[in-house]
C-alpha cells in the first residue's frame, strides 16, 4: 500500500477493506526454515538479503489534483463582502511507495500503479541514498502495475525465478519502505495462491502473512533464493492495521505485464472471441459434468480466434495455455497473462470427448478516438466503444477509457485507464456518438459517471 499526501497522511489506495498486513515468521528452531548458516553456525537471511536489498527502491510521485471548492467561493461579490480569499483550484499531492529494479542495464523499475497514478513528476531513491528523476514508461491499472525508468549506473536488479514453482507453505520475505522506513524486511509464508474476487481487474494474487504496511506497495516479495516471486500490493484489514493477510502480484504476471509496458508503452490484452458461462450446478448436470469444471461457450464471435479454431456453442473450455479453467473469471485471468499474437494450446470438451487445438490470440478491434473530439476537457484521453471482446460486454454499456495522459485535466480529476464512462451528465453513453451528443450540452464542466472495479462513482472535469 502506498503512503499519500505531502503530510504523509495515509490514503485507502485499494478497494474497501483492502489496505496492508503481516505476521512475523516463527523462529527457525520451531519452523525449520532452511536458512544459510554463518561462520559461527548461526542461521541467517543476511547473505541472501545482501544481494537483494539494493534492488528495492523508494518511489515518490508528486502531482496535482483539483480541489472541490464551495461554489460561493467563486463568486467575486461573496469573496469581497466576506473578505474571503480565493481558494486554489489545485493542491499538491505526494504518493510514497516502493519499487523493484528489474533491469539494471536499462534502469527499469516496477512499482504499483496506485503509487504513481496521480503523479506528474517522479523520483526514485536507491538504498545507497542516491536519488534520480524517473520517467513513467507506462502503467496497467487492471493489474495495478507500472514501470518507471531512471538513468543511473551501478544498479542491481532482483531476478525473476527460473521456474514458477511457488507453493503454499514456501517461505518468503517482503521488502519495502513502510511508513517511510526504508529497506524494511519482514518474513512469512505463502498462505494461498490464486486469490481473486477482491474487486480488481485481473487477479491472481499470492496471499502471504509477511508484514505489508503503507509504503510497502510496489516492494519485493522474494523467496529464500533471493528471486522475485511477487510485487506487494495490498492487505486485507478492517481497521488499516495488520492482521496477517497480505497480497502480492505473482511473478509470471509481473514479468508479462512489464514486458508489454516496456515494449509497447501499455498493455494490449488479446481476445479469444467467446462469450462464456460458468458451469453452475444445473448447467453442469445438464452437460454431465462437475460444477466449475470449465467455461461453457455460449456464443462465438465471427472471425475470432475461437471461430477459426473450430469452437462451437456448447463446447466446454477446460484449459488455455498452462491455466486450468474453472469459470469465466479464470478465463479472463488467463487472457490477462497472454499477449496478442501469442499461440496457445486450448483444451475443450465436445459431446464428452476431449479435443486440443492451437489458437492464435489477437488484439480486439477497438476503434479508438481522441477524447478532445468529444469535448476539449477530455484532451489527453483515448476512448473506445465497448466491443464484444470486453469482459463486461453484455453486462454493462459504456465508453471505455483506454488511456489517460499524465498531467491532463482528466488525470487530475481522477479519471483512469480502464474506467467505463456510463453517463455524461444525465445522459447514458453507450457509444462515442452518445458521448458527443451529451457533451454538447455541457456548460463549463463535464460530470462523468464511471464504473471502476465493480464500483460506480462520479468524476467532474472543469
Amino acid at each position: 500500500m502506498c503512503q499519500r499526501n505531502s503530510r504523509y497522511r495515509l490514503r485507502g489506495c485499494l478497494v474497501a477493506g483492502l489496505v496492508a498486513a503481516a505476521v512475523h515468521l516463527p523462529n527457525s528452531a520451531s519452523a525449520g526454515i532452511p536458512l544459510p548458516v554463518l561462520a559461527d553456525g548461526t542461521p541467517s537471511l543476511a547473505p541472501m538479503l545482501e544481494s537483494v536489498l539494493p534492488g528495492v527502491v523508494n518511489v515518490v510521485a508528486t502531482g496535482r489534483v483539483r480541489q472541490q471548492a464551495h461554489p460561493l467561493l467563486d463568486d467575486p461579490f461573496f469573496r469581497h463582502f466576506f473578505n474571503a480569499p480565493r481558494q486554489p483550484r489545485y493542491r499538491e499531492t505526494q504518493s510514497i511507495g516502493s519499487g523493484v529494479i528489474i533491469d539494471a542495464r536499462r534502469g527499469y523499475v516496477v512499482t504499483n500503479y496506485h503509487v504513481v497514478e496521480s503523479g506528474t513528476e517522479f523520483l526514485v531513491r536507491l538504498g545507497d541514498d542516491r536519488e534520480f528523476p524517473a520517467t513513467l514508461i507506462g502503467s496497467d491499472p487492471d493489474t495495478d502495475l507500472a514501470v518507471v525508468r531512471i538513468q543511473a549506473d551501478q544498479l542491481q536488479a532482483i531476478p525473476f525465478p527460473k521456474n514458477d514453482s511457488l507453493r503454499v507453505g514456501d517461505f518468503v520475505v517482503a521488502i519495502g519502505n513502510p511508513f517511510g522506513l526504508r529497506q524494511t524486511v519482514t518474513s512469512g509464508i505463502v498462505s494461498a495462491l490464486g486469490r481473486h474476487g477482491l474487486g480488481r481487474g485481473y487477479e491472481d494474487y499470492i496471499q502471504t502473512d509477511a508484514s505489508i504496511n503503507p509504503g510497502n506497495s510496489g516492494g519485493a516479495l522474494v523467496n529464500l533464493r533471493g528471486e522475485l516471486v511477487g510485487i506487494n500490493t495490498m492487505i486485507y484489514s478492517n481497521s488499516g492495521g495488520s492482521i496477517g493477510i497480505g497480497f502480492a502480484i505473482p511473478a509470471p504476471m509481473v514479468r508479462n505485464i512489464t514486458k508489454a509496458i516496456i515494449d509497447d508503452g501499455r498493455v494490449i490484452r488479446p481476445s479469444l472471441g467467446v462469450v462464456g458461462q460458468d458451469l453452475h450446478a444445473e448447467l453442469a448436470q445438464a452437460f454431465d459434468l462437475q460444477p466449475n469444471d470449465g467455461v461453457l461457450v455460449a456464443r462465438i464471435l465471427e472471425g475470432s480466434p475461437a471461430d477459426q479454431a473450430g469452437l462451437e456453442p456448447g463446447d466446454v473450455i477446460r484449459k488455455l495455455g498452462d491455466v486450468r479453467l474453472r469459470d469465466t473469471d479464470s478465463l479472463r485471468r488467463a487472457l490477462g497473462l497472454a499477449r496478442a499474437g501469442e499461440r496457445l494450446p486450448l483444451i475443450y470438451l465436445r459431446n464428452g470427448k476431449q479435443h486440443t487445438v492451437t489458437v492464435r490470440l489477437v488484439a480486439p478491434a477497438t476503434a479508438e478516438i481522441d477524447g478532445a473530439t468529444v469535448h476539449p476537457l477530455l484532451d489527453g484521453v483515448r476512448l473506445a466503444n465497448m466491443t464484444g471482446h470486453h469482459p463486461l460486454a453484455g453486462r454493462l454499456q459504456g465508453l471505455v477509457v483506454e488511456q489517460v495522459t499524465t498531467g491532463s485535466r482528466a488525470a487530475m480529476a481522477g479519471l483512469r485507464s480502464g474506467d467505463i464512462i456510463t453517463q455524461i451528465g444525465r445522459t447514458p453513453t453507450g457509444s462515442v456518438d452518445d458521448a458527443k451528443r451529451a457533451a454538447t450540452d455541457a456548460q463549463g464542466e463535464l460530470v462523468l459517471r464511471i464504473q471502476r472495479d465493480q464500483r460506480s462513482a462520479f468524476v467532474v472535469l472543469r
